[in-house]
């Protein structure tokens, strides 16, 4: 047997390098973390061919001494942990892997001067790569002044150690990233790839700190110039989409912490986008949990069940949600770049994500996306001046006996000819409408933002003219929601949960861990409809499912009921299935396209939505409404 030996300090640093600086953009966030926490105003990042050559980060926090640089450079020697308490952690880095990971595997130039932070957020405590400072700075007065240092070590052997000149604050340079490494070089994807990683990273910090100013360059390029100080809901508009701000909607609200040994409280800030403002994929959904950016699954799991039933399902909400909780309800010591964590009491939270996003939306999601679509508002041609045709000139000059031979148009009553003759005379055959009688806005007209109906359009849009523009509806679309909120407000979700008992139980065979997770949400499940009871180690029992998937196959359903368990930890599929059958039983139910309506029932279908929730939206993500500003229109025929 192989004698049990301790790794050189090297490959120890090699390995630790492979879990937290695995490309160019996770040792650019480890920096860009580091200068977070020492508390600076201002971060300056430069990018060469997306990290590959040149990572350098600049920023103007606390500083280092010399020997405290020397320790940041050692394996976990971090300043950010109080007390060895992991547990009460606020800082974005702390277990003091990064900065000797990254300097084994590049070229890496530490430059650091200590100098005085007034009022940093830590206080004077400066974290060097992970770790920018020590206790020791402090019982030493190395932070109230010093001289320069520079450390430069290439692949972990130390090169250069001796003073240098810079201003207070900390310059890190990491260059020939995995150059002696072959094996891991040949994994990288190209510079392009690792620039759209790298910039990501910084989008996400910059975010969650919009009292922090930071620039990015790429080669001569300046990319990004974010200035301090900024509103959270303008530096997020103005990283994501400067069209959010008008598309979006503010979150702000709060929820004690359901546990009864906690006094805490959960806070949900941020934005987010209303239903029918959406992408194709969901890389502009930004998380935040504590000011630390995250990609956890029970979140975007939320995000997705909060908008289940206002979104197609190959569409993804756009949205920056920033979850504070206290320290002690989450760990986020589960993984070694610090992109996960784990919560105390998933369900809570998960619960409070959802019901303050729908809340939020019921406050904004009578609106619909209110910039044209650029495709659709470019096809509006205006016809160039030029010789009226024949055809027109019949109508307009030629003299009408009923008018005494002038040169306009005849009387309403006045006889068309036909398209047959059409050609022969010059004349047009009578135009196919329907029309009634206009009448003046009523005095509170300026109260109805979807204006007051003027006719329809192919049997399918309502067309309405509002104090402010003109309003085009989907008349099936828009009804199709309301139906929905109808059924809802009208406990329609209870009358179809209700149970159908199976004529014959169905046992379903599964596995263990699968059995025990259905066991322990049984009595949830029963209360959407779903009676199940556990038949022996390896089976489930399927006693009566909701009465609106009577049709469904019993053991398909459980066995997604179980995946979505394992998946999330409780059970958001039944919920969102019996939603879409809500969903299907509205579509039934409403106004079809190509129905005839009276101006009276358009009027009470627009009346109906301005005071419905998610009126903005059909049930499939789709606007159900449009407007074309007056200032729109006024453009379209050159009066602007």
């Amino acid at each position: 047997m192989p004698q049990i030996r301790r790794l050189p300090e090297s490959l120890v640093n090699r390995i630790a390098a492979g879990e937290v600086v695995e490309r160019p953009s996770a040792a650019l966030k480890e920096l860009v973390e580091n200068a977070i926490d020492s508390g600076a105003n201002r971060i300056a990042i430069k990018l060469i061919d997306g990290g590959l050559k040149l990572i350098e980060v600049t920023d103007d926090g606390c500083g280092m001494s010399p020997d405290e640089m020397a320790l940041a450079l050692e394996r976990h020697a971090t300043s950010k942990l109080p007390d060895g308490a992991i547990e009460q952690v606020t800082t974005l880095g702390f277990r003091g892997e990064a900065l000797p990971s990254i300097a084994s595997v590049a070229r890496f130039t530490l430059e650091s001067r200590p100098g005085p932070q007034a009022g940093s957020p830590q206080d004077g405590l400066h974290d060097a790569g992970e770790d920018f400072a020590s206790d020791h700075a402090r019982d030493h007065g190395s932070n109230h002044g010093g001289q320069g240092w520079r450390r430069v070590i290439d692949h972990g052997d130390l090169i250069e150690d001796g003073p240098a000149a810079l201003p207070r604050g900390t310059r890190v340079r990491v260059e020939q990233l995995f150059a002696k490494v072959p094996a891991r070089r040949k994994f990288l994807r190209t510079a392009r790839s690792e620039y759209g990683a790298c910039k990501d990273v910084v989008h996400r910090l910059a975010m969650a700190r919009p009292e922090i100013g930071f620039t990015l360059d790429h080669g001569d390029r300046r990319v990004l110039s974010l200035q301090p100080g900024e509103v959270l809901a303008s530096r997020v508009a103005g990283i994501i989409a400067r069209e959010l701000a008008s598309n979006g909607v503010a979150i702000d609200m709060e929820r004690p912490i359901s546990d009864p040994s906690s006094t805490g409280v959960m806070r949900l800030t941020g934005i987010a986008g209303l239903p029918t403002y959406n992408r194709g994929i969901a890389d502009h959904q930004y998380l935040f949990v504590n000011g630390r950016p995250v990609k956890d699954r029970l979140l975007t799991g939320a995000v997705r069940g909060a908008y289940s039933d206002m979104l197609a399902r190959d569409r993804h909400a756009v949205l920056a949600l920033f979850l504070e909780i206290p320290a002690e309800d989450v760990d986020v010591n589960v993984h070694p770049a610090k992109t996960e964590v784990r919560f105390r009491d998933s369900a809570s939270v998960r619960g409070f994500i959802v019901s303050g996003l729908r809340q939020a939306l019921a406050t904004g999601d009578r609106r619909s996306v209110q910039t044209p679509d650029s495709g659709a508002m470019g096809r509006w041609q205006s016809e160039p001046v030029s010789e009226t045709p024949a055809a027109l000139r019949s109508i307009f000059d030629r003299p009408d006996p009923a008018n005494g031979g002038s040169g306009r148009l005849a009387d309403p009553g006045h006889s068309w000819i036909g398209p047959d003759d059409a050609a022969q005379t010059g004349s047009l055959a009578a135009p196919m409408g329907r029309a009634e009688e206009a009448v003046n806005l009523p005095e509170g007209a300026n109260e109805y933002p979807m204006g007051i109906a003027r006719g329809q359009v192919a049997n399918t849009y309502i067309v309405a003219e509002a104090a402010d523009g003109l309003v085009l509806v989907d008349q099936h679309a828009a009804h199709e929601r309301l139906v929905l909120e109808r059924l809802r407000a009208a406990g329609g979700e209870e009358t179809i949960r209700r149970s159908q008992a199976l004529l014959l139980p169905e046992v379903v065979e599964m596995e263990e861990t699968a059995c025990d997770q259905l066991e322990d949400a049984a009595q949830k499940l029963a209360e959407l409809g779903l009676v199940i009871e556990r038949f022996g180690p390896n089976a489930m029992l399927v006693r009566a499912v909701p009465n609106a998937l009577g049709q469904s196959n019993p053991e398909a359903l459980l066995r997604d009921i179980a995946d979505d368990i394992a998946k999330h930890g409780e059970t958001i599929l039944l919920g969102e299935r019996l939603d879409l059958v809500l969903a299907t039983m509205a579509c039934h139910g409403s106004v079809r396209a190509g129905r005839t309506l009276s101006v009276a029932e358009m009027n009470a279908l627009l009346r109906e939505m301005e005071c419905t929730p998610r009126s903005g939206q059909c049930n499939h993500g789709r606007p159900t409404w449009v407007k074309l500003s007056m200032d729109d229109v006024e453009k379209l025929f050159g009066r602007h």
